[in-house]
C-alpha cells in the first residue's frame, strides 16, 4: 500500500521480506531451502524451490519462516505506528501554520495595526481582517453610538471614480437610479441590477462637483462590481464614448451618532449645517487635505463618511479619538445599528434573487428611469410595480429567543410561509427584531406570524421600519 498517497508518509512501505547474511529476502535465517510456502509471495525464495533438507523437517523450516516473517512484519508495523505517532503530533503544528496562512491572506485596512493596539478583535469579514468590536462590550458601542457618536473603520468599502463625459450614461447603463439628475455633490442609494431583474449589489452614486461620479459599492461585491463597471467602460469605450474608471485607494472612516458633526466641526473649515444628508464636498480635516466628507451612514444616525488618504488615516483616527464623545466600534455594532435603522445587508437581506419591488427598495427607481425602462431588469421591476410581486421583505418583532438569519416563518396554522434573512435583540428596544421574506398577504404590519427558532415556534408580529427612528440630518 502506498501511504504517500494520505499526505503522511516521505516513503512507500516496501516488500516485509528483510534482508540477512542467510537469506536476502528473511524467510530463511538457517540458510536451508524449505518446501514450497504459498505464503512467500517472493518467486526466488528458496522456500518456494521445492526441495527440503536432509537434516531439517520441511516442516520446521516452513515454520521459522513464518515466525521470521511475522517478526519482519511486526517490526515494520511498530516503526510504522512510531512515524505515524511523529506525524500525528506534527499534524496540528501544521494545520495551524495553514490557518494562518489563510489568516495572512485577509486584506488589511491601514488602520490593522491601530485597532490591534486599541484592543480591536479582529475577524475575517468579506476577505478582509477587520475589528468585531474593542475592549467595551458590542452592547455598549451600540449605545454609545446613539446617544454620543462612534467611528468605525469602513476602508474595506470598494471605491471607484467614474470619469468623463459619458459617465452619466455609463451609470445608467447599470443602475435603476436617475444619475442625471443628481445636482453637483448630490448623492443617492442606488443598485445595480442584472436582466432577471436581482440586485447585483447596492452602492451610493454622487456626483462631485469635480466632475466625475464618486462610487461606494460593498467589499463583498468587489470583485464582480470592479468586473461589472471595466466590461461597461470598454464596451462604451470601443462605441467611441468618453469614459473611464480609477479604483480610489483611500481609506473610508464613517464617524455616527447624533454628536458627529459637532465633533467633526472642530477639525474643519466648512460648516457643516450646510453638508445635509447625502450631500459631499471635499476639505481639509484635522490638518488633512483632500478628504471627501459625504454625509451618510449605515446607522440611521447623523453622521459622516470621510475618504481619506490612506498615509493619514491614523492620524485622522487618532485626532478624532482625542475628542471624549467618540469611541471605537466594530462590526458586531454597525450590523444591530443597520439593523434598528431598517437597512439591508448585501447577501443577506438582498441579492441576485430579489428585485427591488420585493426587497421594499422601490424608491431608488427613478421615475424617469422607470417610464424610459432603460436599466437591466427593467420589464420584470416595472411589471412588478404595476401589478402584484409575489413577496416582500418585512420587518419582524418578538419576545424570547431571539430570531436568526434562515429561521423559517410559519403563518398562524404552522405552515411554513418564509424564512429570516436578519434578526438579533435589539439593544435600544429590549426585544427581538428581525427582517424577512413573506408572501404578500402577510406583509401587513401588525400580522401575526410564528418563528420557529431552536426548533421552538414563538409569537412574532410584523413591524415598520425603521424598528428604531432614524436622524438623518436634513435642512428645513
Amino acid at each position: 500500500m502506498n501511504w504517500k498517497c494520505l499526505g503522511l508518509f516521505p516513503y512507500r512501505l516496501e516488500s516485509l521480506h528483510t534482508e540477512s547474511p542467510a537469506c536476502p529476502w528473511g524467510c530463511l535465517p538457517l540458510g536451508l531451502p524449505a518446501p514450497s510456502d504459498p505464503l512467500c509471495g517472493k518467486e526466488t525464495c528458496p522456500s518456494r524451490a521445492g526441495t527440503t533438507s536432509p537434516s531439517v523437517p520441511g516442516r520446521v523450516v516452513a515454520s521459522v519462516c513464518r515466525l521470521h516473517r511475522l517478526r519482519a512484519t511486526m517490526q515494520r508495523a511498530v516503526s510504522m505506528v512510531a512515524h505515524l505517532g511523529l506525524q500525528l503530533r506534527v499534524l496540528p503544528s501544521a494545520l495551524g501554520r495553514l490557518f494562518s496562512c489563510a489568516q495572512d491572506v485577509l486584506r488589511r485596512t491601514p488602520l490593522y495595526d491601530f485597532h490591534l493596539a486599541h484592543g480591536g478583535k479582529m475577524v475575517a469579514f468579506a476577505g478582509w481582517s477587520l475589528p468585531v468590536q474593542y475592549r467595551d462590550s458590542h452592547v455598549d458601542s451600540h449605545l454609545h453610538t446613539r446617544r454620543h457618536c462612534s467611528l468605525f473603520d469602513v476602508s474595506h468599502m470598494l471605491q471607484t471614480k467614474i470619469l468623463g463625459c459619458d459617465r452619466v450614461k455609463l451609470m445608467e447603463s447599470l443602475v435603476v437610479g436617475d444619475i442625471a439628475e443628481l445636482r453637483p455633490n448630490q448623492g443617492t442609494l442606488s443598485l445595480f441590477t442584472n436582466e432577471a431583474g436581482g440586485i447585483l449589489d447596492d452602492l451610493i452614486v454622487t456626483s462631485t462637483s469635480e466632475g466625475y461620479l464618486y462610487v461606494v459599492s460593498n467589499a463583498g461585491c468587489w470583485d464582480k462590481d470592479v468586473a461589472l463597471m471595466q466590461d461597461k467602460v470598454r464596451e462604451l469605450q470601443n462605441m467611441g464614448s468618453d469614459v473611464s474608471l480609477e479604483v480610489v485607494d483611500n481609506a473610508l472612516l464613517a464617524l455616527q451618532g447624533p454628536t458627529a458633526a459637532q465633533v467633526l466641526q472642530a477639525g474643519v473649515a466648512d460648516d457643516l449645517r450646510k453638508l445635509p444628508f447625502m450631500t459631499s464636498a471635499v476639505m481639509e480635516v484635522f490638518g488633512v487635505s483632500g478628504c471627501r466628507v459625504t454625509r451618510c451612514g449605515y446607522t440611521g444616525e447623523d453622521g459622516v463618511e470621510i475618504s481619506v488618504p490612506a498615509a493619514a488615516a491614523v492620524h485622522l483616527a487618532t485626532a478624532l479619538l482625542e475628542n471624549p464623545e467618540v469611541k471605537l466600534a466594530g462590526l458586531a455594532a454597525r450590523d444591530s445599528l443597520r439593523l434598528e435603522a431598517g437597512l439591508c445587508l448585501y447577501g443577506s437581506d438582498i441579492d441576485e434573487h430579489t428585485t427591488p419591488v420585493e426587497s421594499s427598495l422601490s424608491w431608488t427607481l427613478g421615475k424617469r428611469r422607470r417610464a424610459a425602462m432603460d436599466f437591466p431588469g427593467a420589464s420584470i421591476i416595472v411589471a412588478q410595480l404595476k401589478g402584484k410581486v409575489q413577496r416582500r421583505r418585512v420587518g419582524l418583532m418578538c419576545e424570547g429567543a431571539p430570531m436568526r438569519a434562515h429561521s423559517p416563518i410559519l403563518n398562524m396554522e404552522g405552515t411554513v410561509i418564509g424564512s429570516v434573512t436578519s434578526g438579533c435583540p435589539s439593544p435600544c428596544l429590549k426585544k427581538n427584531v428581525a427582517m424577512g421574506y413573506v408572501p404578500c398577504e402577510y406583509s401587513r404590519p401588525g400580522t401575526p406570524l410564528l418563528v420557529e427558532v431552536r426548533r421552538k415556534q414563538q409569537m412574532a408580529v410584523v413591524s415598520k421600519m425603521p424598528f428604531v427612528t432614524t436622524n438623518y440630518y436634513t435642512l428645513k
